[in-house]
């Protein structure tokens, strides 16, 4: 038997060693002390640790729940978990320490394997009446997506042995990597949880316009990779090829608009008012992170994402805090592997609020060549230290209950 809610209380420790890190990378600026820090190993561990410790392990925990755990192979997942926990955690004590060297290049490819691996089981393990469902379609497309963006990762070794980590490939296969995640794997995987639950509900869909919204969700993914190498001002191809990626994004996310619009009311009425406020925000920061993409395929505005970085950093923290995560706590919850308080929950996404404010803020007032407040980065280290803080109280209500959800 399989605790799915301990499998989720790893990730939220996860989560919070993720926030505290962000923390000491914001208070580096600031304070002095701090200063045995490095900063660019640290980074490395706090992207890897939030992206494979948190969610990462937060949407196979929600795949398994849904679509595999019938086939009784839960000895074989739980291999599969705990290897990914060795790799994790491998990388979470090793990049801080040596950035991008032999130990952590060691974990993060076992890691790469171990994906691979669940990958492998997922595919031929699932639950034979899925296997037709559109929610199964959306979740085989992440799977491949998953696998898509470790050629980054593995690219990244030959390039920093050859040209250097100041190549322009370095960047590109990180950005490689980094697309192909958090547009294809963790986009459509929680996407294909989704429509599962709906499914589950007996909600029927217009098979012609679940085609369109396919379609063009995955034209867009793979076209859309244009725009992570337009800072290198390529040939104005490019940019074509990534604009109309961006447009074939907008337009499936407005197909699926359309798709669930009828069943707005019935199932808001189902749901939490925690839920609901989850998915509302989900859905309009998407529509922001639509819209960022498709401006930045714009020349003009391409060549001001690379030269102020803060845009980049707002644009992944809108898309990972405000979008990707706010979705997978209302997955989890639906299935009852994960408690959200109000405390949390409030605290959480202000928290987001005030932070992405105060990145925009910073990346318009040199846009615009306004002053930046002198306590800039004093405000933004204080602010960020209201998510551990959140994050705690999501762990201790997730840890300290007596019920458990076995599967």
């Amino acid at each position: 038997m399989i605790n799915l809610r301990r499998h989720i209380g790893i990730a939220i420790f996860y989560f919070l060693l993720v926030a505290v890190m962000g923390i000491a990378m914001r208070l580096f600026i600031v304070q002095e002390s701090l200063g045995f820090i490095n900063y660019k190993y640290l980074t490395h561990a706090h992207s890897h640790v939030a992206l494979l410790g948190w969610i990462y392990l937060g949407i196979i925990t929600l795949i398994y729940h849904t679509f595999l755990k019938v086939a009784g192979k839960s000895k074989h997942y739980r291999r599969i978990f705990i290897f990914t926990n060795v790799s994790i955690v491998g990388m979470l004590l090793t990049f801080p320490i040596q950035g991008y060297a032999l130990f952590s290049i060691i974990f993060s490819t076992l890691f790469l394997f171990i994906s691979y691996w669940f990958a492998w089981f997922a595919m031929k393990y699932r639950s034979e009446n899925v296997t037709n469902r559109f929610s199964w379609r959306l979740i085989k497309a992440s799977l491949w997506y998953m696998v898509l963006s470790s050629i980054g990762p593995w690219a990244v070794g030959g390039v920093m042995a050859t040209l250097g980590s100041e190549s322009i490939w370095y960047k590109s296969a990180i950005y490689f990597y980094l697309h192909f995640q958090y547009n294809g794997w963790f986009i459509l995987a929680l996407l294909g949880v989704f429509f599962y639950i709906l499914e589950e509900k007996g909600i029927q869909f217009d098979p012609r316009r679940l085609k369109s919204f396919f379609f063009l969700l995955n034209i867009g993914i793979i076209l859309s990779l244009f725009l992570s190498i337009l800072w290198v001002e390529p040939p104005i191809i490019y940019y074509i090829l990534g604009g109309i990626g961006a447009v074939s994004q907008a337009q499936a996310f407005y197909e699926l608009y359309l798709l669930l619009k009828p069943h707005f009311s019935p199932v808001l009425k189902r749901i939490s008012k925690q839920s609901a406020l989850l998915l509302r925000v989900a859905a309009v920061l998407m529509a922001f992170k639509v819209y960022m993409q498709m401006m930045s395929a714009i020349p003009y505005y391409a060549k001001l994402a690379y030269q102020l970085k803060d845009f980049v950093i707002g644009y992944l923290h809108l898309v990972f805090l405000g979008v990707i995560i706010p979705l997978m706590l209302v997955l989890l919850k639906h299935f009852k592997l994960i408690r959200i308080s109000n405390g949390f929950l409030y605290l959480f996404l202000i928290t987001v609020a005030a932070t992405e404010i105060l990145i925009f803020y910073k990346a318009f007032a040199l846009w615009l060549k306004v002053p930046l407040s002198a306590d800039y980065y004093t405000y933004l280290a204080y602010i960020s230290c209201l998510f551990p803080i959140a994050i705690s109280i999501l762990f201790v209500n997730n840890i300290f209950q007596k019920k458990r959800l076995k599967t």
